[in-house]
């Protein structure tokens, strides 16, 4: 069948209704997914007044470490708000907002006032000395006085000095006078207890890395050890409370529904157990962040803009803002969702809702990375690092969208569209004249002869054998193939160029003026391949069509069974030519390759010859003769064999030599993809798409490098560097699983190989990740690189050390990332969701580089060992 005849019949598209029906139903699943990941939660109501809250008035963005403190009417604001829920607060300083004390007493607010107390000893004098002025000032207000907030916890003062410094609050006021520590402080220096009149005490059972399914329980369990411990004294709950956001400790997991259940259960137990507490805290601080942590930022019971968070009745919804985000998310998809459905109707079922069940994901994504940073209170910095790491996220999706569309087609497609195969033998009266092509440099003669051998059994009457030998020096290597031609007779010439510009573009342009007359059909082979004999019989026959320019056949390998390394690298090149081909030509949009391929004469010299300012001569030719209108037939059978790279320097310059080519056609042919014009809409997508996955190697690199920096902040510079906020690292993650799971699927589905051969071809490709991500950033920032050959025999022998040479990058890439995560381990460990997140994609991160350190290694053991 010719690529004409293979546009085949296909079942028609499905109505308009039916494309918006399948639009909908995964539109509603999305809501509902939404709706699932917010559902509401009941804890028990509270409806009376709560016991305090401790208070520190700064507003959205002020910084008391920054001289910016709060106006007498922004605190005599906060204070009335705060009046309709408790009437007392507690303060830490006397020297910051004094006017608190006043303004608390017009609102009628009990305060318990707090000296600040740290290694600044003449400081501490300053504050004792405000606090014991106020007190008695506002005698009616100031009830209860506190001296020095976890002073001992940080390590700021000794016992004796603390102690001293709450005696002479004592001989001062007629207040009682206390210290504010955590649990477990009191019961290391129980003595604190003879030089106050209370206990103050702060429980966290978020700083304990407990659930909060076990918070109320662990909290009351120390309050009643504290009673035993001191039973003659009355204990005071300073703090306590529950984060709303910011990194999970352990068990403990900070969000809007853990916080709100957390506080109305607590509520009621300490109104239950009469209980004396203050809320820590009324109000985020998000100042606090940079002093101590994302975390500290989130422990309001109203946020920075003086909203509350949640409601004190009824269900709690940890997003209420979730249904605009589902409604939006679906708005984005439907139009697309649609489209599809419509457009590819000859997909099965199955595949038209994977894919825009995909579709609606990926808005899904967008929606909520756009609106998640507005939960968090960023800095300026933060906001550039979101704007500057977006559109790689979108990015991301885009990638993931186009392998998904190449999934779906290949699995679930009811035929393939374009589908042409293998002719019957025309009669030699219409056998078109074929010019075969061979170019060379450097090659083993032998290896040359066995091609030769080959060519000369083909079973086809008309065509001829140019041997080009391109700028080979030593005569020993290119004279023996030219005896050997002579041998063949009148169908094989040899030509030897030296010296030659142009690479093997240039060679080949060469044998097109040598070519007969006669000739219809350039063929052009590698000096490696062994042709089958019915090569030519039964494909030319696709010519008989003016509008087929080109027959492509894959390109195949041969003795590598028994080499471990060229048995991997052989199944890695499969995978492209059974799945990426079919995929591409569906739409008239495949890689026309330098081996196995013929060209229709006319066409060839008509458009220009081969490009010589490119070093990916073949697939400028493909894109050029498709924008000239005409058909590229891709037919699916092994009709040659070549050898694999010889070893992993080879392997991975033919991928860098890829690379840098596709970004040189990218460049130079940019207007043709990016216009509309001659190209289809399916061309230019596949030739603007096509070499994404290779812009996902250079993304890696990029992201590489700048995850080493950033991980090298977190671990020397803490408070400089914080965790990623899972924000960056879900996308990341889920965009690193689904392109494993897409590539092994479509292997085990399209390509004949057994698991081990499909993990092993996995390796291999991932091994080429540094080197084709080094191909795309030269390809775009460069003109010109030299033109490697291939080495199809092995070139690196010698002690085990020397197999590590052409991975000297990736090593030390992978050194790089281990010494990251075990530097994560001990800074960090595994108390953070998001440093446990960071080392798993340091760890995914460094794959690409393992893979190719080892792959360097299997190359150098598997030797020359013939299959």
């Amino acid at each position: 069948m010719t690529a004409t005849d293979a546009a085949a019949t296909h079942p028609s598209r499905p109505t308009l209704f039916s494309a918006i029906l399948l639009a909908l139903i995964v539109a509603a699943l999305n809501v509902g997914l939404w709706w699932w990941g917010n559902l509401p939660h009941g804890p028990n109501d509270w409806k009376g007044p709560i016991g305090g809250f401790a208070l520190s008035a700064f507003q959205r963005y002020q910084n008391p470490l920054k001289n910016d403190f709060p106006s007498e009417d922004e605190i005599e604001s906060d204070l009335k708000l705060l009046s309709r829920y408790t009437s007392r607060i507690r303060t830490y300083s006397t020297l910051q907002n004094p006017q608190v004390h006043r303004l608390a007493e017009r609102e009628g607010l009990d305060v318990m006032a707090g000296a600040w107390m740290d290694r600044r000893l003449d400081n501490n004098e300053l504050e004792l000395e405000a606090l014991i002025a106020q007190a008695r000032r506002y005698p009616n207000s100031i009830t209860r006085v506190i001296v020095g907030n976890e002073v001992l916890f940080r390590g700021d003062l000794t016992p004796e000095q603390l102690m001293a410094y709450a005696d002479r609050a004592r001989a001062a006021l007629k207040q009682p006078v206390s210290i504010a520590e955590p649990w477990h402080i009191w019961a290391k220096y129980p003595e604190l207890a003879d030089h106050v009149d209370f206990i103050t005490v702060h429980l966290f059972p978020y700083w304990n890395g407990v659930s909060r399914e076990a918070a109320i329980g662990e909290a009351m369990d120390s309050f009643k050890a504290l009673q035993r411990l001191f039973p003659n004294k009355h204990i005071v709950i300073g703090e306590i409370g529950w984060p709303s956001n910011g990194d999970r400790f352990q068990y403990a997991q900070p969000s809007v529904s853990d916080e709100a259940i957390f506080l109305r259960n607590w509520f009621n137990a300490a109104k239950q157990q009469k209980i004396d507490y203050y809320v820590m805290e009324a109000f985020d601080q998000p100042w606090k962040e940079k002093l101590a942590g994302r975390t500290e930022a989130y422990w309001g019971m109203f946020n920075a803009d003086r909203q509350p968070k949640f409601p004190f009745t009824g269900p709690v919804t940890e997003d209420t803002g979730w249904p605009w985000k589902a409604i939006a998310a679906g708005l984005l998809a439907l139009l697309p969702m649609v489209w599809f459905g419509r457009r590819f109707g000859r997909f099965k079922l199955m595949g038209r809702f994977f894919f825009a069940a995909l579709i609606q994901l990926a808005c899904g994504l967008v929606v909520w990375s756009a609106t998640l940073p507005f939960n968090f209170y960023l800095s300026w910095i933060d906001w550039t690092m979101l704007v500057l790491l977006f559109p790689a996220q979108i990015a991301i999706l885009a990638i993931l969208l186009i392998n998904g569309f190449e999934f779906t087609e290949v699995l679930w497609r009811r035929s393939w569209v374009r589908h042409a195969g293998m002719l019957r033998p025309d009669p030699p009266a219409r056998q078109p004249f074929v010019s075969i092509h061979l170019a060379c440099y450097n090659e083993p003669p032998e290896m040359v002869i066995v091609t030769l051998d080959s060519l000369a059994a083909l079973e086809y009457e008309n065509y001829e054998v140019l041997v080009i030998d391109n700028n080979t020096k030593d005569p020993a290597i290119w004279q023996p193939v030219q005896e050997y031609c002579e041998k063949l007779g009148h169908r094989f010439r040899f030509f030897h160029l030296e010296p030659w510009p142009g690479f093997k573009a240039g060679a080949l342009n060469f044998g097109l003026k040598e070519t007969d007359p006669r000739a219809d059909v350039v063929a052009v082979i590698d000096a490696d391949y062994v042709v089958r004999q019915d090569w030519l019989a039964t494909l030319t026959g696709h010519f008989h069509d003016p509008k087929v320019a080109v027959v492509q056949c894959p390109q195949a390998h041969r003795d590598f069974e028994h080499n471990r390394f060229r048995r991997m690298t052989a199944w890695e090149y499969d995978g492209f030519f059974r799945i990426g081909m079919h995929h591409r030509n569906e739409r008239n949009a495949i890689i026309q390759h330098g081996t196995m391929t013929m060209v229709r004469r006319s066409a060839l010299e008509g458009t220009g010859g081969w490009s010589e300012w490119t070093i990916c001569e073949d697939a400028e030719l493909g894109l050029r003769l498709m924008h000239a209108g005409y058909e590229l037939v891709y037919v699916d059978e092994l009709m040659g064999k070549g050898l694999t790279p010889a070893d992993f320097k080879a392997y991975k310059s033919q991928r860098y030599r890829w690379a840098f080519g596709a970004m040189q056609i990218l460049k130079g042919r940019w207007d043709w993809m990016t216009h509309k014009g001659p190209l289809s809409a399916g061309q230019r997508f596949h030739f603007l798409t096509g070499w994404f996955s290779w812009f996902a190697d250079a993304l890696h690199l990029i992201f590489t490098l700048m995850a080493i920096f950033w991980t090298a902040g977190m671990v020397a510079a803490p408070k400089l560097f914080t965790l990623p906020m899972q924000l960056f690292l879900i996308p990341v993650i889920g965009f690193f699983f689904a392109k494993a799971i897409f590539g092994i699927v479509l292997y085990r589905a399209r390509v004949p190989c057994s698991w081990y051969d499909t993990l092993m071809a996995s390796l291999a490709s991932m091994g080429l990740s540094h080197a084709i991500a080094r191909g795309i950033l030269h390809g775009l920032t460069r003109e010109k690189t030299s033109f490697v050959v291939t080495a199809k025999s092995r070139r690196l022998g010698g002690s085990n050390f020397a197999a590590f040479a052409p991975v000297r990058e990736e090593m030390l890439m992978a050194i790089a990332l281990l010494l990251c995560v075990v530097g994560m381990g001990m800074a960090y460990g595994t108390y953070y969701v998001e440093s446990t997140l960071w080392m798993f994609i340091l760890g995914a991160q460094s794959i690409p580089y393992v893979s190719a350190v080892v792959g360097a290694w299997i190359a150098h053991k598997a030797g020359d060992k013939a299959g």
